[in-house]
């Protein structure tokens, strides 16, 4: 696999986990029925997109967006649940432990993606010829 191959599999899982956190979070909730305590995983789609930025796109940049990115997916849980919204109806602490891990595993695979699409390329931004 070459590297433009990993890096447009790292994008396309990265998106595709954001907006699996997104239209989860908005449609059936992530803590509980929906509501403000769902609002705290906002907070992950604004880091990646923020990080994005930073990195202009590249590789290596953006392995470092996606995993500061698992890591607001990890701490999001771990701040709605230290301001009480664990008694919140439907709130079960096994299944957001379970979304957590899942979400926050696929940010981390794409952004090992990313480091292997950046293996690939000269410290100069030309890739290596296979």
């Amino acid at each position: 696999m070459n590297a433009s191959t990993r890096y447009w599999l790292a994008v396309v899982l990265a998106v595709g986990t954001v907006l699996l956190l997104v239209l989860g979070a908005g449609a059936l909730g992530v803590i509980g029925a929906g509501g403000p305590a769902d609002r705290v995983f906002l907070a992950v789609p604004v880091v990646l997109v923020v990080g994005s930025l930073l990195a202009r796109f590249r590789p290596r940049g953006m392995a470092v967006a996606l995993l500061a990115t698992a890591a607001t997916q990890v701490l999001a849980p771990v701040v709605a649940f230290a301001a009480g919204l664990e008694g919140t109806a439907g709130a079960s602490v096994v299944d957001v432990v379970g979304l957590t891990a899942m979400l926050s595993g696929l940010f981390v695979l794409a952004a090992w993606l990313f480091r292997r699409a950046d293996e690939a390329t000269e410290p100069d931004g030309v890739r290596r010829a296979a």
